[in-house]
């Protein structure tokens, strides 16, 4: 898992700078199966995610949904979503954010977006 220490920029002049833990950056799992393909004129790089715990889900106990301004996009892949499930099951909010979009063939390669913990100068917000 890939760790690292970031800052966001401020939306607005009046918006403080938001810093925030990097754990991962993946590529979007099931973009082919959701409405990613309906809405890709409309995505941005940097564009917010929601990450959603699927713990029900009966295909993966540690499915994470992926959606975008309520719009399911697909999941953290499988190979990459156990420590996250983990992390989220404590209740820890995790936010992502897209960090690219490739018009590609293979639909593993169409959208990367990076996983962030929002903290600040308390601790990790969402405890």
């Amino acid at each position: 898992m890939l760790v690292c220490l970031g800052l966001l920029a401020p939306v607005s002049a009046k918006a403080e700078t938001e810093a925030y833990l990097l754990l991962q950056d993946s590529p979007l799992a099931g973009f082919q199966y959701h409405e990613g393909k309906a809405l890709w004129n409309q995505l941005k790089t940097g564009d917010a995610l929601t990450l959603t715990r699927e713990p029900d889900n009966p295909y993966d106990a540690n499915a994470i949904r992926v959606d975008w301004q309520g719009h399911k996009l697909g999941y953290v892949p499988r190979r990459e979503n156990a420590d996250l499930a983990r992390i989220m099951d404590k209740g820890q909010r995790l936010q992502g954010r897209i960090t690219r979009l490739q018009k590609a063939h293979s639909p593993w390669e169409r959208i990367r977006f990076e996983i962030i913990v929002p903290i600040d100068q308390h601790g990790p917000k969402g405890h």
